[in-house]
């Protein structure tokens, strides 16, 4: 995939490192639920988010996450939310609303430069909803993957 590549090339161009720290800090939900993870990055204030699917697990609500998430963001003084939707298959698009009124609540991800939204050709529906809510009520800037 080219995800890595591109969040590699917009943190190492934010920054004094030319290259891109790895992230410290890795939280999932369990084998092949894995609907949604976060990472930390804590030497650049990045937090990444990835949605390959909108919907709960067993073991965790989409909502629970989030709140994981931003808790995990808001300890580490996380600067900057990177939003990966680019292979976001399905679910249900209310379950980011959640994520959209963490990011609106947090100055430093809604304004320009705080959040990074990653879409491309595998953004289903709930991911180009999140992405047009986010365009509305933050300063996103948007990342398009493309297949080689």
């Amino acid at each position: 995939m080219l995800i890595a590549p591109v969040v590699a090339m917009l943190l190492a161009c934010s920054s004094d490192s030319a290259v891109a720290p790895a992230p410290v800090q890795s939280t999932a939900t369990v084998g092949a639920e894995r609907n949604y993870s976060f990472s930390i990055a804590p030497q650049s204030g990045t937090v990444h988010v990835k949605f390959s699917r909108v919907r709960g697990t067993t073991s965790e609500s989409v909502s629970d996450f989030v709140e994981r998430m931003f808790a995990g963001a808001d300890a580490a003084g996380a600067t900057r939310l990177v939003v990966d939707l680019s292979a976001t298959k399905g679910g249900d698009a209310f379950l980011l609303v959640p994520l959209v009124k963490g990011i609106i609540a947090r100055e430093r991800f809604s304004r320009r430069g705080g959040l990074i939204v990653i879409v491309g050709p595998d953004s289903f529906s709930p991911a180009q909803n999140a992405a047009r809510l986010l365009q509305q009520y933050a300063q996103p800037i948007f990342v398009q993957q493309s297949v080689i």
